[in-house]
């Protein structure tokens, strides 16, 4: 099991049927994307120092919050192929029931697309490019800094 990538152990430990990713709506996406996108990030504050809580949040807010991952959506448009692109589109098109705190309407529109990106990737086992585009996404916001 050393080798294998999470997502394949929670359907090993936790048997699921197979359904094909194509068919869940955005939000669906979304909703997965978000938590496995909460995950890299926290994990790449956790592994920077063990710090104080408040200096992980405070680390962690700048990547999470919808306007930043707006812009990320900006940043990555020219690396993503056709099926992603068309992807992240469905997503940014969902009707979501919520609404952003701290974000205009259009910046959370395009930070759900972008999570519906990021939980198509993880349930399509496509982990490598998910973290590819993060990584892109993130270091892309730090240059804008």
């Amino acid at each position: 099991m050393e080798n294998q990538n999470l997502l394949d152990m929670i359907k090993e430990t936790f048997p699921c049927p197979e359904v094909d990713i194509r068919t869940y709506s955005p939000l669906t996406l979304a909703f997965i994307g978000d938590g496995i996108y909460e995950v890299v990030i926290r994990t790449m504050a956790v592994t920077k120092a063990n710090r104080a809580n408040s200096d992980l949040h405070k680390d962690t807010v700048k990547y999470v919050k919808a306007e930043n991952q707006s812009k990320m959506v900006e940043i990555l448009k020219p690396h993503l192929t056709e099926e992603e692109a068309d992807v992240l589109r469905r997503g940014r098109n969902a009707k979501p029931n919520t609404v952003a705190k701290n974000a205009s309407l259009g910046e959370y529109h395009r930070a759900t697309g972008f999570e519906a990106l990021l939980g198509y990737l993880y349930l399509a086992g496509r982990t490598e490019r998910m973290l590819e585009l993060i990584k892109i996404g993130v270091d892309g916001l730090n240059e804008t800094r």
